[in-house]
């Protein structure tokens, strides 16, 4: 008996616990946004009752709609603009094409690898917006299971494990950020009135058991409910942590072919380096997979959207739930990688990736990037980075090719517009107010405060007071840094160059005065319109 007990006490190790048995343990509790009151066992999801009907499609079209509450179709206006890489099926079009009567829900997943995402994760956050402005509801999925894991997809590693304390943190800041983008869908607004009618496919299970409207937002904690319900964040550890491998192998590993899993672009490609791939992440397709599964299956979420590398896992959702479930409806759609003219990855910098968050890259910061986008990707990044019509974009791109055009208008613009989206008004506003308070020759007052908020993202020093006041400013700029020689603050002061609180400085016997020190604790200076140095004063 006491053998038989132990036995069936360690069929019941989850899942995640044998995949990465380091995070769980004492953690089994994690939950940073709880999605349900209950355990969502899997046998009960997958199970079909005897009373099931047969296999249907959610497409089916609604008759007697009217063409007036027709709205624009979400997947023509993401072609248009170059969003679209793949899609698993064109139904997916008419499917999106009655917005108001019947409108889909759409999820792309978020893998908590940092505290914030990055330029990478933009796009898919903006194919979310589309769908959510065009009247659809978009799903945010932080990964709290599958991060633990970690997606192969585009790595030639294996990704570092994360503690478990580490992996909350991350999830929660996603999260906020997430949060605050959809959360203001700011400007071009396509007008779409709310419907309230939704269906949920009823697939049933060993209880009969049907999901009701309204039971999917009574479901789901206050924290990851939207104000206005256009959009929701929910994280996959909910689900995963009660399903153990016997339950996942039974029903859903026996639904997986090796040869289909082994034919993925990411799974080939990683077998043939030399560092393979562990079947830790070998799984990793099935549990995202699974994830489309049960969203499909427990709240009607019929599309997954990601980047071209993410087509060997949509579509191996869109086959389980096929296969388990025997249903259509399900889609996938993909949207190109975010690269330059040149094809390399558009989102890094010398100083590492461009996060969305400002608490790792300012505003400011963020607003100098795309203001630094050559003439060559302005247009193609307005079109698939901002929500402007495509005819105020054929006017900028129009007024580039006229004699009188000012360089680095329609930068300003793309700028403008994605930190608008990503930071909002107030963002935007820090920016533009540190950018033009920063640029050598502005009249603008400086001040301190504005100094210190862009501190961080341009070289500083400090000094005390007495070795600043009344010293020369040639010999500052060598010993702050700025420049390496005396010689070369001369010559680039000849050529009208050097600059101190924006203020151009042409004679050599400058000295620093106090007037010169801003609020009697810092200084700016600068050589050329780039290299800044901040002088921090005690």
């Amino acid at each position: 008996m006491a053998t038989a007990a132990t036995a069936v006490a360690a069929s019941r190790t989850s899942l995640l616990q044998l995949l990465r048995p380091k995070l769980l343990g004492p953690s089994r509790t994690f939950s940073p946004f709880p999605l349900c009151s209950r355990p969502c066992a899997l046998p009960l999801l997958l199970r079909r009752s005897s009373s099931q009907p047969a296999p249907q499609t959610l497409e089916a079209p609604i008759q007697g709609l009217d063409s007036s509450t027709r709205a624009p179709n979400v997947v023509d206006i993401l072609q248009e603009r170059g969003l679209i890489e793949s899609i698993t099926s064109e139904n997916l079009r008419s499917a999106c094409s009655t917005p108001v009567a019947n409108p889909l829900k759409v999820y792309c997943g978020f893998d908590p690898t940092a505290e914030s995402l990055h330029l990478g994760n933009l796009l898919g956050i903006i194919v979310l917006s589309w769908f959510q402005r065009c009247g659809h509801q978009a799903v945010a999925l932080i990964g709290g299971a599958t991060g633990r894991v970690g997606d192969p997809s585009g790595k030639s590693l294996e990704r570092p494990e994360l503690d478990v304390e580490t992996l909350h943190k991350n999830s929660a800041g996603i999260k906020d950020l997430i949060s605050k983008i959809l959360g203001r869908r700011g400007g071009n607004e396509i007008g779409i009135a709310g419907s309230e009618n939704e269906t949920i496919l009823d697939i049933g299970d060993d209880n009969g058991g049907i999901l009701q409207k309204g039971a999917l937002f009574d479901s789901i904690s206050e924290d990851n409910r939207s104000s206005d319900e256009s959009f929701m964040i929910l994280n996959n550890y909910d689900w995963w942590k009660d399903i153990t491998l016997l339950e996942f192998l039974r029903e859903v590993g026996r639904f997986a072919r090796v040869g289909t899993m082994m034919a993925k672009e990411s799974v080939k490609k990683r077998l043939m380096s030399e560092e393979g791939m562990s079947y830790t992440e070998f799984t990793y397709q099935l549990l995202q997979g699974y994830d489309f599964l049960y969203l499909f299956k427990n709240m009607g979420v019929n599309v997954q959207i990601g980047g071209s590398d993410q087509w060997g896992n949509i579509t191996a959702g869109t086959e389980l739930i096929r296969k388990i479930l025997q249903v259509e409806g399900a889609y996938g759609l993909t949207f190109p990688l975010l690269l330059k003219s040149d094809g390399t990855k558009f989102g890094k910098s010398e100083g590492g990736a461009i996060w969305l968050s400002a608490s790792m890259l300012s505003p400011y910061k963020f607003y100098q990037y795309f203001f630094a986008v050559p003439d060559v990707d302005v247009i193609r990044f307005l079109k698939i980075l901002t929500f402007l019509s495509m005819e105020e974009i054929q006017v900028l791109e129009e007024e580039m090719k006229k004699p009188g055009y000012v360089p680095n208008t329609v930068q300003r613009r793309l700028a403008e517009e994605v930190t608008r989206f990503v930071h909002g008004e107030d963002g935007l506003a820090e920016a533009l107010k540190a950018t033009e308070a920063l640029r050598p020759g502005a009249v603008t007052r400086l001040d301190a405060e504005t100094i210190e908020g862009i501190s961080e993202d341009v070289p500083s020093c400090s000094l005390v007071y007495d070795q600043v006041l009344n010293s020369s400013l040639i010999d500052l700029s060598v010993s702050t840094g700025l420049l390496s020689s005396k010689s070369a603050v001369r010559r680039l002061m000849k050529q009208g160059g050097l600059y101190l609180n924006n203020k151009r400085v042409d004679t050599e016997e400058k000295r620093v005065e106090q007037a010169d020190i801003i609020d009697g604790k810092i200084l700016l200076l600068s050589a050329g319109k780039k290299n800044k140095m901040v002088v921090r004063i005690s």
